[in-house]
């Protein structure tokens, strides 16, 4: 899969975040979208999403096949080649998280390779497979964010500040989880914490494309 921007920016009211970017990813290789606080790291990350609209520029989603090519923004089947895992999204609290990816896969499949008791053992959290989220600490809700996003059957992986709230066993557990998961698929980290992209081929920074 390619996703490609042309000429892309945002803005919010007369303020750009970001102008004239254009980059094309592509399958098998990981970025970093880096910068300082405010740069618009996840702005481009949700943009690329579908979440949020660009105010100028296009993009385009291709897949591996040739066969379909989708405008990224006004194609509501966009979201069945992205997962994301973000620290501003929100989870279902009242399930348990065996729950919420049974739920998540009615509309997303998951990996085949794994069952979902797996993918809890995966994130370290079997003892707590059958306990409502909403007791779960920062950190094990981030690791059930991550589940969402890695074991989602997609070809393009989007992950914003994606060790948010993780101790040093949780940031190796992400580690592992990259290498083991992601090698063969388009990754896309929005950071400015090398231990979240360290293994990024590639080093966007968005200060390139703040003005016009």
């Amino acid at each position: 899969m390619t996703i490609s921007l042309s000429d892309a920016g945002k803005r919010f009211n007369r303020d750009w975040i970001f102008r004239h970017f254009s980059f094309q990813f592509t399958t098998g290789n990981s970025y970093a979208i880096i910068g300082p606080n405010g740069s618009g790291k996840s702005t481009l990350l949700q943009s690329i999403a579908g979440a949020v609209a660009l105010s100028e520029g296009a993009m385009t989603i291709q897949t591996a096949n040739d066969k379909e090519s989708l405008p990224s923004i006004t194609t509501d089947s966009i979201y069945q080649h992205i997962a994301i895992a973000a620290p501003y999204l929100e989870l279902i609290e009242e399930m348990t998280a065996t729950e919420l990816l049974t739920f998540h896969q009615t509309f997303k499949p998951l990996l085949p390779t794994l069952d979902i008791k797996e993918m809890i053992a995966a994130i370290g959290l079997s003892n707590a497979a059958h306990k409502q989220i909403r007791y779960y600490s920062s950190g094990m809700k981030q690791r059930v964010k991550l589940a969402q996003a890695i074991f989602s059957d997609v070809p393009v992986v989007l992950l914003d500040e994606p060790c948010t709230n993780l101790d040093a066993s949780g940031i190796a557990l992400y580690q592992e989880l990259i290498a083991r998961y992601c090698q063969d698929r388009l990754v896309l980290v929005s950071s400015n914490d090398e231990a979240e992209y360290g293994f990024c081929k590639e080093h966007i920074n968005l200060l390139q494309f703040k003005n016009g």
